[in-house]
């Protein structure tokens, strides 16, 4: 598979991009240290889990993050190939569908009190594995990635935090004046509300996960922001942060793989890397459902996917309690040579 590669853009939490790269690498030579962090995704009991391992806990107080792991080039042929073998080594899984995420490389992100080691720069991934494959683990265990970002949940309809929490701190964030020093942005704060919370008349976009948090970030309202930038202190926040947090900036790389599978389902079939190998069309829905977040109309849903010849049926039924057989079905995998964007194009039903 190819690995797409992307330079992280300078942030208040980034490097400076006026300074020279030579200078940088006569600086930092024999200083830096290459890691790899993988989000790693399943569905248990119709809830999306990602694997969580504890450590203890930062200046924020988050204990949770993500299994990381470093490349050393002398053991590991390639960057994906030594994600598979720590992984391996350390939680007991034996990764399928992987796909590189981003480079995460922002000063400060390991940063410990005194910022004397060295710096880390981290490649993230989205791995997607089955429940059938969640044997038990020999480091971490599976948390429902809605305790990291609750306003993400669309599943019973509108999210109870967003309107009573989220987009009031929001809102009075936004019509505060920016702070001194603060780098210049084209759009307005109270747009960037708009746009990423879909309010006001603007849409709700699942995918816009990470544009969310880092606009919670910006704002003060999570954890990590308390932990990295000066300006809030504990002592100034009068509200809980929202959501969960988690080490260093873990919980960012999960909202990136959150983005990107909700996504990728749409035009590639990666849902049937969380499916067993047969499973009712029930089944299938509600693994989109807590993929993408909102409640999917059955009917229409049932009728996308056979109409677009993603599945087939076995001929065999699964008995339920108390209710009519149900028919299985299976990956049908001779759509991939059919189409060019064999995914799940589904229209969510937002309350």
């Amino acid at each position: 598979m190819s690995i797409e590669m992307h330079t992280q853009r300078a942030s208040s939490r980034g490097g400076d991009p006026k300074r020279s790269p030579a200078r940088d690498l006569r600086i930092d030579a024999g200083t830096v240290e290459i890691g790899l962090n993988a989000a790693i995704v399943a569905v248990a009991d119709n809830e999306p889990v990602a694997l969580v391992v504890r450590e203890e806990a930062d200046a924020s107080g988050a204990t949770d993050g993500l299994p990381f792991g470093p490349f050393t080039p002398r053991d590991h042929r390639t960057l994906e190939s030594g994600l598979r073998s720590w992984v391996n080594e350390q939680a007991g899984l034996d990764l399928g569908y992987v796909e590189q995420l981003y480079t995460f490389g922002d000063r400060g992100r390991h940063a410990e009190d005194d910022d004397t080691a060295p710096h880390v720069v981290s490649i993230g991934y989205l791995a997607l594995t089955r429940v059938n494959d969640m044997r038990e683990l020999q480091r971490g265990s599976w948390h429902s990635w809605y305790q990291y970002f609750p306003w993400e949940d669309w599943r019973k309809g509108r999210p109870p935090i967003l309107d009573g929490a989220v987009l009031p701190r929001l809102r009075e964030w936004a019509e505060r004046p920016q702070r001194p020093g603060a780098p210049p942005r084209p759009i307005l704060r109270t747009d960037r509300v708009r746009i990423c919370f879909g309010v006001d008349g603007a849409m709700w976009d699942e995918e816009k996960v990470l544009e969310r948090y880092e606009l919670l970030y910006e704002a003060g309202l999570v954890g990590e922001a308390l932990r990295d930038r000066p300006e809030f202190t504990p002592a100034a926040m009068t509200e809980e942060p929202l959501g969960s947090g988690m080490r260093f900036d873990h919980r960012r790389i999960l909202a990136t793989a959150i983005g990107r599978v909700r996504a990728k389902i749409k035009y590639r079939p990666v849902i049937f890397e969380l499916m067993p190998d047969e499973f009712t069309l029930f089944e299938l829905q509600r693994t989109v459902e807590a993929i993408l977040g909102p409640h999917l109309h059955k009917q229409n849903f049932r009728r996308l996917v056979e109409s677009a010849g993603l599945v087939e049926a076995t001929g065999e039924v699964r008995t339920r309690t108390g209710g009519r057989p149900a028919k299985l079905f299976r990956f049908r995998r001779e759509v991939l040579l059919e189409r060019p964007a064999p995914g799940v194009r589904v229209k969510a039903n937002r309350i």
